[in-house]
């Protein structure tokens, strides 16, 4: 099935700045973006990028737009409680959705079927409906309780796609590492991307 209408979640783990970019990429791909954000990840985005999102769903779509400097009525945001968001029930589940970055906390929510919040419901639903569901772990180094939930995952048929950015392309910012990780996202849901060289390529292949 191809990815139209996917799900963003992010969580408070370090590495938002994966979260926005895929965002942008999924908007210029014109797919229909929701994005859920818990409580921690509102503390991360405003530490890591400067990026304020207020607690109204409405106002937070509004400060996403524009960082993103982009006009789109394809982005929704929905609340930690909104369980009347399409996400919250499988009669009209998304086709796809990414835990971008997962903490730890959220990753073992998800394993033990947890449904405290609509991020950890969406991301239940997205398992019984057997639909796409991709997790971008962010932690060093993993617990054993953190390898043994990513493993009952993948079992699942989960996607566990760490954010391990490569260097066999020789980035040289930290976009280009942001980029091959959201690139590699991008592949696993079937959106073509070439947000960074691939191996055998040079960058200005990519380009």
């Amino acid at each position: 099935m191809k990815a139209e209408r996917i799900t963003v979640a992010i969580t408070g783990a370090s590495g938002a700045a994966y979260a926005i970019r895929l965002i942008d990429q999924l908007l210029i791909a014109g797919k229909e973006v929701y994005v859920l954000v818990s409580n921690p990840a509102r503390v991360v985005l405003s530490h890591e990028l400067n990026l304020t999102l207020p607690a109204s769903p409405e106002a937070a779509k509004t400060a996403l737009l524009s960082r993103l400097n982009r006009q789109s009525a394809r982005l929704s945001v929905f609340g930690r409680e909104q369980w009347m968001a399409p996400v919250a029930s499988g009669s009209n589940a998304p086709d796809a959705m990414i835990v971008c970055p997962c903490s730890t906390g959220t990753l073992s929510a998800i394993a033990m079927g947890s449904c405290r919040s609509l991020l950890e419901r969406a991301a239940d639903v997205m398992l019984k409906e057997q639909r796409k569901l991709i997790i971008v772990p962010r932690e060093t180094p993993f617990s054993t309780i953190h390898l043994e939930n990513m493993l009952r995952l993948s079992r699942m048929g989960v996607t566990v796609l760490p954010a391990s950015p490569a260097f066999y392309n020789n980035p040289s910012t930290i976009n280009d590492l942001i980029d091959h990780v959201v690139g590699r996202i991008l592949d696993h849901l079937g959106i073509a991307n070439k947000l960074a060289a691939r191996w055998g390529e040079t960058n200005e292949q990519a380009d």
